[in-house]
């Protein structure tokens, strides 16, 4: 079944000097064939600007700090934010939003995952039943953030199990995005096969494993002295779909079998086609023209 194909904005898409504002992306999207928006956040603005645009908004956001606080080990923290995600989550869906899309990264770098899962446990279930009745559902995305603690929760089918089990709310979702299991190492196809239920999003950004970078580093730290990779940590480096790991026939294939019949938009981090406004559209619309042969 063929799917819209979009693109992913974030609040640092204007580049350099270029100051292009969101009309200008979303007017360059539609004229280029793109049909999907994933936005920063979702104000009945950005709603009417890509309305006019002809584009669907795909996920929306809430503020990655405030995401990142329902995880402080300070409680009144975790209560106070857990008031202005819910508010958000409110007004994107008073404005149409149906996809709200979190990155489970606490506060503090140094908290471990256990811990995480313990406050998720406490925290979640009543947000997402707040979520299922604004019709929202949440989508985690897999990144599992950044060295040396790489402390993100939901990347890994290990604790992802454990979430499901915990907290069994249809409106928990997944972002899938392969880029992050290939460069975990999990296989993204048994990945999709086992969460096909839970698939509520899809990222299209690839990643590209480097033999020699491997050699040099390993696969498991960082370079002692730095590299110039941009969107990398020495051994891979995120990619534009199409020039990594991923196989996107496949993907699409196992997409279909699971019923999946949602978007699928770009998240470019690629280091090749960063910074400059040009630069950034030209790996957008290398990714079309690749994923156009699989999903549309």
């Amino acid at each position: 079944m063929p799917h819209a194909i979009g693109v992913r904005l974030t609040r640092g898409i204007s580049l350099g000097n270029e100051r292009e504002t969101w009309q200008d992306w979303f007017a360059w999207m539609a004229q280029t064939g793109f049909r999907v928006v994933d936005v920063p956040e979702l104000t009945a603005e950005m709603k009417q600007d890509a309305d006019a645009a002809g584009l669907s908004v795909g996920t929306f956001d809430v503020g990655h700090l405030q995401v990142a606080r329902l995880f402080s080990r300070d409680e009144q923290k975790r209560r106070d934010a857990l008031a202005t995600v819910r508010d958000g989550i409110g007004q994107a869906a008073a404005n149409g939003g149906k996809l709200c899309f979190m990155c489970l990264k606490p506060e503090d770098p140094a908290t471990t995952r256990q811990e995480s899962f313990e406050l998720f446990k406490e925290v979640f279930p009543g947000l997402l039943a707040f979520a299922e009745q604004a019709g929202v559902a949440i989508v985690l995305e897999g990144w599992p953030g950044n060295a040396p603690y790489y402390p993100t929760i939901g990347c890994t089918p290990e604790m992802l199990r454990a979430m499901f089990e915990a907290v069994p709310s249809p409106a928990l979702q997944l972002n899938y995005d392969p880029s992050h299991l290939v460069r975990l190492g999990i296989d993204p196809i048994r990945f999709l096969r086992e969460f096909a239920g839970r698939i509520g999003h899809v990222h299209a950004k690839d990643c590209a494993i480097l033999p020699e970078q491997v050699y040099m580093y390993g696969r498991h730290q960082p370079p002692a002295f730095g590299h110039g990779i941009k969107s990398s940590e020495g051994p891979w480096r995120y990619t534009i779909p199409g020039e990594g790991e991923a196989d996107w026939g496949r993907i699409a294939f196992e997409l279909e079998l699971s019923g999946y019949e949602g978007a699928v938009t770009i998240e470019l981090e690629d280091h090749r086609y960063k910074g400059s406004v040009s630069e950034h559209r030209r790996g957008l619309v290398k990714s079309l023209d690749h994923l156009s042969r699989f999903f549309s």
